[in-house]
């Protein structure tokens, strides 16, 4: 049986083990939006470690990154945010991440969401075998919101994809760009951003990884 990601031993490779109350200083260092002062996204990060909510990333030199997992849309999986440290971006942090989630669920299914605009996100989660399952209008202005079902969940019916290309159907875009190029997403809604890590840095900061449903 394979040995899950979680709580892995770490060395020089990244490993994922979940965060713990005194974890929150130091991710409150590596996110950009709680770095740079915002009370909200601190109190957030601060809940997140207390509950044990995160999967922190991290390998001998310290924190890369984290991702919040929580059980808050329709009783199943929700990454309501990915963050990776801005120094280890393009390194693969956010597919681990991805898949640790995937693993770690006590769910049936776990979803994520992006807005249409977030194309580093939805790079990142087309590459790592995300399946686009929806698109709710209204949660932003202009900007609709695309829901992601993880690839360790079992699939939806074949009827269920009826507009591949409102679906996040595979657009021109660099093949090199496609992977794991996630940036810090947004801090709209109540802390539910999912962050893009583009080729620089994670998703545009309008709300707060904005997305997905609000707390």
């Amino acid at each position: 049986m394979m040995r899950s990601m979680v709580d892995q031993p770490t060395d020089q490779t990244t490993g994922i083990r979940r965060a713990t109350a005194s974890d929150w200083p130091e991710l409150t260092r590596i996110d950009p939006i709680a770095a740079a002062g915002d009370d909200s996204r601190r109190a957030h990060l601060r809940r997140w470690c207390d509950e044990r909510l995160a999967l922190v990333a991290e390998d001998s030199s310290g924190v890369l990154g984290y991702c919040v997992l929580e059980y808050t849309f329709f009783e199943q999986g929700f990454v309501t945010l990915l963050m990776v440290a801005p120094g280890a971006r393009r390194r693969g942090v956010g597919t681990r991440l991805l898949a640790a989630a995937d693993e770690a669920r006590t769910s049936p299914k776990l979803f994520t969401s992006a807005n249409l605009s977030n194309r580093p996100m939805r790079r990142l989660l087309r590459a790592t075998g995300w399946r686009p399952v929806g698109l709710v209008q209204g949660l932003d202005e202009g900007d609709p919101e695309l829901f992601y079902l993880s690839p360790g969940s079992p699939p939806p019916p074949a009827a269920a994809t009826t507009d591949p290309e409102a679906l996040d159907e595979p657009d021109a875009l660099d093949e090199a760009d496609a992977l794991d190029t996630a940036e810090p997403a947004d801090a709209k809604r109540n802390g539910s951003e999912l962050p893009l890590e583009d080729p620089d840095g994670q998703r545009s900061e309008d709300h707060g990884d904005g997305q997905g449903p609000g707390e």
